[in-house]
Order: structure tokens, then C-alpha cells, then sequence
């Protein structure tokens, strides 16, 4: 009967396909709840607020800016209470390694919260973006359908995936680049074919739910780009990607030495993001455009307004205020400054060229199209999400060789002085590579000292043949012992294969070898704080099954040796440990739902 009934079941690419189906509409419907609610907020603080206040009149009115970044802040603290460590600052990296390292499983209150706390942010004007926050809140709508359909492990992560190509599809009318979104950046390129028709449907049917409501026009319109003469153009592209290279690098540097600064701030917590609210008010006082997403000012540029002052410091002006809203406390994304921060520099980028050659060069908003995905590749390291971004949003396929070129010239330099991109410093840190993934990240969180053997025999390097083959023939499971001194220092390692060719002797002759004669000097070590990557690594390139532990590399007391199968042992154990853990929270959640 059971045999008959299989026959009914969808197979596991069927199940697939039904579970990315309801993913992308779930990000879908999230998304257009999203973008409403920040419109709400945006129309009632930020223009409502700056009419309420008269701050269009200027004079004296234009100081009471700061009071509508701050009250947003404000407003933000009852959350902050209610939900703490859940609310403030950048917190993709969060969600990479909730998806990456931790199991994948997201509270469903993630999608309320992200939801509340970007909208306050941004609709009060604070710069920061909601594209970070729409991957996550789409995410957290795969982790609950995955968690319906009770999967878990690689499969969790996918769906995660698609939930967050599907936020991103639908906030940019843009299915492909919600895709590469997904691959480059949530599962940081690793992925398979059944993983990538998830991202596809998922992706898809998001965007056909928010086209469905908005229509197809994308987050802000890119007027039609044209390349007037590409032997000058091309060239000049090249010298404008490695610029925006390097301005990336500035940017995540600035990032984080901001948040590092409020982190020392000794000020209460809940009283930092309005600091930082009042900076971006007096800021705005100014240079009003760093407000928000900045998408307004944004589809100036890319028409081929603004004066080139102006855009070369909003470049600058952006990345500290988007810096201090994060960095301080502030809810939000840094994918809208971004795009803002590469339109500023291809705009200023461009008029220069334009003015001094005005025959042989496009308009100046054709290189602040390039710049938009020029830096949102090189300041996140996803080259093929920018280069589709760019694609889907002009519709423009001649856009294709710019955007090739200064992405990949860009994301190179990048990458050149920082091999972190704005998501992964945190992880680098903690001494974790995410790109390696969960397996390596365990390996790494295992210290040597707690897996070692203790239990050593050591041997005198005065002490003859006769005595070193006793203790082989005493060992049950040791093929390695350390040699010291007389002050008890490991000065070398002795092994079967070091006295194998002096066994054939008399007696009366292998008694004249001492160990210290024929053991190793040039000796492995770890201390009890290397991790158990590093130990593994070491065997596998030197090819030993064995490796001496010593206090520290200077005074080398011997205090264990490592074994190949204690650490195997050690990393079974751990995965064991965090998978009955993840098993019964996913257990305790789902009895509590």
C-alpha cells in the first residue's frame, strides 16, 4: 500500500519547486507590505515632519531638521527594549551567518521588526537603505516555509536563499539580479542546479507578485544609456573603476571605524542612534540629498544634473552618513548608498570627462548609470548581481561592456587592499573565513588544548637505542615521541623511521647512538590556542599523523600531542553537540508555535 501511494508523492525536484513557489510569494507579499509601510512613514515624518516644522520656508527653520532623523530614533527604542541585540545597527552580517553558520533557522518576528525599524530609520530620513533589510525579511519567509516542510541543514539554506532573491527581485523589478544576489552574496557562491531552480522561482514569482501591484517600472527609472566613441570611453571607464575601487575600500573602512567609535562610546546604548540622528540633521541642514535612501537625488544624477562640487563631496558626505546612522545604532542596509555613493563618483566622474571632452564622451549621467554598479560590485565583492542590476533596470544591453569592465576592474582593486567586503569584515574578526563555510568555520572554533592527549611519553635525548625501543614496544598507540633536554625542553621528535636504519646493528653497537643523535630538529608544533584548522592543514600538507603540543613556541614544554584522529573526533563531537542543540530548538519552537 505504501509502495502504491510513493507513486503519488512528489518526488524531491517537485517538493523543491512547490517550496520556492510559496517562498516567492510570501517575499512578494512582504515586499510590497515593506515598501508601504516605509512610504507611510516617509510621508508622515520626513515631508509631513518638514512641513509641520516649515523647513521649506528656510531661515531659522531649517535648524529644526535634526528633530526628524532623531524622533525616528526615539521611536526606535521601545523596540530596542522589547527586542535587544535584534534591532540596531547593520545586521546583514547577522543574517549571513545565521544562514551560513548557525543552522538557518530565523524567528518569524525578524520580518515585524525588520520591517518597523527600517521604516523608522529611513522614512525619517536617516541614511541607510532597505535592501538589506527586504533580503532578510524575505529570508526569514524561506526559514519559516523551510521550517513548515520541516527541512533542515543545505536545504534550509536554500530556501533562505530564494526567500532573500525574491526580497531583492521584487524591491528592483529585477529577477536576475536577485538571483546573483542570492548565489554571490547569501550562499557566497557555492550552490547546486537544484539550488539554483529555487532562486529562479522564488525570484520569479516574487516579481510577478510586486509587478503585479506596482508595475514593471523599477526602483527609480535609468534613463537610456549610449556610448559615443568606445576607443576614449572604454578607457576612461577603466580609469573610473579603479577610482571606484579604492573609494570602496575607504568606505568599509570608514564603516567600521565608525561603529567601532560608538562601540567605545561610553554613553547608554538607546541614547547613541540619536546622537547619531542629530549628526545626519545638522549634516542634512547642508547637504539635504544624504537623507534616506537618496534615491530622489539619485535620478538627478543619472539624467545628467548636478554640479561636480556638489557630487564629488556628497560622495564623501554619504559615506560618513550612512557610517554614523549604522554605526550608531541606526536600523538599515548599505545597498541604496551604495548605489548613491557610484552614481555621486560616476557623476563627477563623468562631467569632468564630458567637459574636457565634450565630442568623444557621453553624457555625464551614462557614467553614473556604470558608477551605480561599478561600486555596489567592488564595496560588496558581487561583481555579476551589479552587472544584472544594471541590466534589467535600463533594459539597455550596450550598458552590458561598461558594467563588465568597471565592475570587475572595480571589485579587483577592491579586493586588492581589502580582502573583506562590507559584509564579511565582522567574520575575519573572529578569525572565520564565511567563504569556506560552516564546516571549516566549527574546525576553527575547536582550540588544540582540548583535544590533545596527555598522557606523553617523553624521552631523554642522552638516552641510547636500546631505551627508545623499549618504549615502542611499551606504546600501544603512539608512533611519535618528543625529545627534551635535560631542563625538560622538547628540542626534537623521534619516529620508527628515524632509528629503522641502525636496527640491523649488534646491540653493542646501537647502544653508542643516543636519541639525541638521530632525532628530528627541525619540528612541527602547535600551542593549546591554535585551532584545529590550523592542526589540520599542517597534517594534511606534511603528511604526519602526529603533532607535539608545547606551552608556547618559546619555551617549549611539552604539555600533549595531536593526533589526526583526535581532531576528527574532536569536530564529530561538536557538529553532534550544535545538531541535538538545533534539534530541539527547532523542536521547542515548533511546540511553542
Amino acid at each position: 500500500m505504501k509502495a502504491k501511494l510513493s507513486k503519488f508523492m512528489p518526488g524531491e525536484n517537485t517538493r523543491i519547486m512547490i517550496i520556492a513557489t510559496v517562498i516567492g510569494l510570501l517575499a512578494g507579499v512582504c515586499n510590497i507590505i515593506f515598501r508601504t509601510i516605509v512610504h507611510w512613514v516617509d510621508t508622515i515624518f520626513l515631508h509631513g515632519g518638514k512641513d509641520f516644522l516649515n523647513i521649506e520656508q528656510g531661515g531659522w527653520h531649517v535648524l529644526l531638521l535634526p528633530l526628524i532623523p532623531m524622533a525616528g530614533m526615539v521611536l526606535l527604542i521601545p523596540l530596542s527594549l522589547l527586542y535587544p541585540g535584534e534591532i540596531n545597527g547593520y545586521s546583514f552580517t547577522k543574517f549571513l551567518r545565521k544562514v551560513n553558520l548557525e543552522g538557518g533557522y530565523i524567528k518569524a518576528r525578524t520580518i515585524v521588526l525588520k520591517i518597523l525599524s527600517t521604516a523608522l530609520t529611513i522614512g525619517t530620513g536617516n541614511s541607510a537603505g532597505v535592501e538589506g533589510p527586504i533580503a532578510a525579511i524575505g529570508g526569514t519567509a524561506g526559514s519559516q516555509v523551510g521550517k513548515f516542510f520541516r527541512v533542515s541543514g543545505n536545504r534550509m539554506k536554500v530556501y533562505i536563499a530564494a526567500g532573500a532573491a525574491g526580497g531583492i527581485a521584487g524591491m528592483f523589478n529585477a529577477p536576475l539580479a536577485g538571483i546573483f544576489f542570492a548565489s554571490e552574496i547569501v550562499l557566497l557562491g557555492t550552490f547546486e542546479i537544484s539550488s539554483f531552480a529555487a532562486l529562479v522561482i522564488a525570484s520569479a514569482l516574487s516579481t510577478v507578485v510586486t509587478r503585479a501591484y506596482y508595475g514593471a517600472t523599477p526602483a527609480f527609472p535609468i534613463p537610456h544609456y549610449e556610448m559615443v566613441n568606445p576607443f576614449v570611453e572604454m578607457p576612461l571607464y577603466s580609469l573610473m573603476a579603479i577610482i571606484v575601487g579604492l573609494i570602496a575600500v575607504f568606505y568599509i573602512k570608514i564603516f567600521y571605524w565608525v561603529r567601532d567609535f560608538y562601540e567605545k562610546v561610553p554613553i547608554h546604548p538607546q541614547i547613541k542612534p540619536i546622537t547619531g540622528a542629530l549628526l545626519i540633521g545638522c549634516i542634512a541642514i547642508f547637504y539635504p540629498q544624504i537623507m534616506g535612501d537618496g534615491y530622489e537625488f539619485l535620478e538627478t544624477v543619472l539624467h545628467g544634473d548636478g554640479a561636480v562640487l556638489l557630487l564629488f563631496a556628497l560622495i564623501f558626505l554619504k559615506i560618513i552618513a550612512t557610517s554614523i546612522t549604522l554605526g550608531s545604532g541606526g536600523a538599515g542596509g548599505v545597498f541604496a548608498p551604495a548605489l548613491f555613493i557610484g552614481a555621486m563618483i560616476g557623476g563627477s566622474f563623468g562631467n569632468i570627462a564630458h567637459t574636457y571632452l565634450p565630442s568623444l564622451t557621453a553624457d555625464p549621467g551614462a557614467f553614473a548609470t556604470v558608477g551605480i554598479g561599478a561600486f555596489l560590485a567592488a564595496s560588496t565583492h558581487a561583481p555579476m548581481t551589479a552587472i544584472f542590476l544594471l541590466f534589467e533596470m535600463t533594459g539597455d544591453y550596450l550598458i552590458i561592456i561598461p558594467i563588465m569592465l568597471t565592475s570587475i576592474i572595480g571589485t579587483l582593486v577592491a579586493t586588492r587592499f581589502s580582502k573583506d567586503s562590507i559584509d564579511t569584515v565582522d567574520f575575519t574578526r573572529e578569525g572565520i573565513d564565511i567563504h569556506e563555510g560552516r564546516e571549516a568555520a566549527i574546525m576553527k572554533s575547536i582550540k588544540v588544548g582540548t583535544a590533545i592527549t596527555e598522557d606523553v611519553d617523553f624521552i631523554s635525548e642522552r638516552a641510547n637505542i636500546n631505551h627508545l625501543l623499549e618504549i615502542f614496544r611499551m606504546a600501544k598507540n603512539s608512533f611519535y615521541f618528543p625529545v627534551v633536554d635535560d631542563s625538560g625542553r622538547m628540542t626534537g621528535i623521534i619516529s620508527m623511521q628515524d632509528v629503522k636504519n641502525i636496527l640491523h646493528r649488534a646491540e653493542e653497537e646501537r647502544v653508542c647512538y643516543l636519541v639525541g643523535g638521530i632525532c628530528s630538529r627541525d619540528v612541527i608544533m602547535l600551542t593549546p590556542d591554535n585551532s584545529l584548522y590550523t592542526a589540520m592543514e599542517l597534517f594534511d600538507v606534511k603528511g604526519i599523523e602526529e603533532i607535539p603540543v608545547v606551552e608556547d613556541l618559546e619555551n617549549k614544554w611539552v604539555v600533549g600531542m595531536l593526533k589526526r584522529r583526535d581532531v576528527i573526533a574532536a569536530y564529530n563531537h561538536e557538529v553532534l553537540k550544535k545538531g541535538i542543540a538545533e534539534k530541539a530548538e527547532t523542536i521547542r519552537i515548533t511546540c511553542k508555535g
